[in-house]
């Protein structure tokens, strides 16, 4: 088990690695691991909606689709603070590049 735990950490961090350079397959990809509990997550339709919410932005029509299908069965507690998150990333991606 720990052998797949270390794997699935691995592809996380690289999936993150690679969303902080703007990849949207990379946002995309994490959408899917935090919706569908994949690659040892745990299932957070909060975290999920902030990267489908920013794969979407960047015009990733299938995170729209995955957005959208998540958002009804989300609060709209959950939905603004998916939303909130996602905000904090950008801003987090913009004072890395000043």
């Amino acid at each position: 088990m720990a052998h797949s735990a270390a794997t699935a950490n691995f592809l996380i961090e690289s999936r993150l690695r690679d969303a902080a350079a703007g990849d949207e397959n990379a946002y995309f990809d994490l959408g899917i691991a935090y919706s569908a509990g994949t690659d040892g997550l745990d299932i957070d339709l909060v975290e999920a909606h902030k990267w489908f919410n920013l794969a979407a932005v960047r015009g990733h029509e299938k995170a729209q689709r995955c957005r959208a299908e998540i958002s009804d069965e989300m609060t709209a507690r959950e939905i603004a603070e998916a939303q909130k998150q996602a905000r904090a990333w950008l801003s987090s991606l913009d004072r890395q590049a000043a």
